[in-house]
């Protein structure tokens, strides 16, 4: 068994919390270890007070592939005094301390989040795995089967019915037309890394199936874009909650009226979100979302007359 030693005060970190945010759908908590599957990697991990030990199969000889999928390069430290802008932020902080923004492989990110559309988190879960299972390699280890996420070469020449079957529904043409573009050479995802942020989301979104939110999700857990501030029901919750000061009473009432949210309101405040927390944007709302979403659900246990939502 190999292991990291981390130092808490210099890099917290929280295996917990990063892998139950949200941002990522291929981890399994079994026991007291966590199994996920990245690349064509499967990890298995689990911390130990400030030990993260772990194993991979097939076998690294090194940390460096899971200390870069987990962004321990990242000074977690120093990103979180800079968007501690306030006591909301800062009580998000202080809960979640170690949470950290995982950098995942950019082609499984852009398919993960085109399926996650107007979908809840184990549906979405349910999705890739399904589609993993059906067009992915399959990975022994430890007596049970892994799949790998299939690559676009696997996908291109599916029936587009064989797709639709993996619980896909209208996001199976999507999938199917974003996996030739790619297969094609159309567009490298890689080279988005190269670009600022703005021009690497105009990219983005001019393929199938990829509107603002999925394409700041990508940009931010996939292509190192920290800044990048996605808007989804939970964070334009946060913003209801504790910055609604910073908008016009029309607007704040207009979004609280409805469930989902127009190109200009998203725009509106993803543009705060980034403005007001600056070049680590993604963090504060990776942040913001776990309070958001902790503070739901304390609602409904207390509240059963509360509707329910994703």
């Amino acid at each position: 068994m190999e292991e990291i030693q981390l130092v808490r005060s210099a890099t917290p970190f929280d295996l917990e919390c990063t892998l139950t945010c949200g941002q990522s759908f291929r981890w399994e908590k079994l026991s007291t270890w966590w199994y996920g599957v990245v690349e064509e990697l499967v990890i298995k991990l689990k911390q130990v007070g400030d030990k993260l030990l772990f194993q991979t199969f097939p076998e690294k000889k090194d940390d460096s592939f899971v200390a870069n999928y987990l962004r321990l390069d990242d000074n977690l430290s120093h990103i979180l005094s800079k968007i501690n802008k306030d006591e909301h932020i800062g009580t998000a902080i202080q809960r979640y301390d170690g949470l950290r923004i995982t950098r995942q492989d950019s082609w499984e990110c852009l398919i993960s989040y085109i399926c996650a559309t107007y979908k809840n988190i184990p549906a979405i879960k349910k999705m890739v795995l399904t589609l993993s299972e059906q067009f992915g390699k399959k990975i022994k280890f430890e007596g049970r089967d892994f799949y790998a996420f299939p690559q676009p070469e696997a996908l291109v020449d599916a029936d587009v019915n064989q797709i639709r079957a993996c619980k896909l529904g209208f996001r199976a043409t999507r999938v199917l037309e974003v996996s030739k573009t790619v297969y094609d050479e159309e567009l490298d995802l890689e080279s988005l890394k190269k670009m600022d942020y703005y021009e690497a989301k105009r990219e983005l979104l001019s393929l199938p199936g990829v509107g603002q939110k999925v394409a700041d999700c990508v940009l931010l857990f996939s292509l190192d874009k920290l800044e990048a501030f996605p808007v989804d029901i939970w964070v334009k919750r946060a913003v209801l909650d504790f910055y609604r000061n910073h908008f016009e009473d029309p607007f704040v009432r207009k979004i609280s009226s409805t469930a989902s949210l127009t190109l200009n309101e998203y725009k509106k405040i993803n543009t705060f979100g980034m403005r007001y927390f600056g070049k680590y944007a993604g963090y504060a709302q990776e942040y913001l979302f776990a309070l958001s979403r902790k503070q739901k659900k304390f609602a409904r246990a207390h509240c059963t007359s509360l509707p329910s939502s994703n």
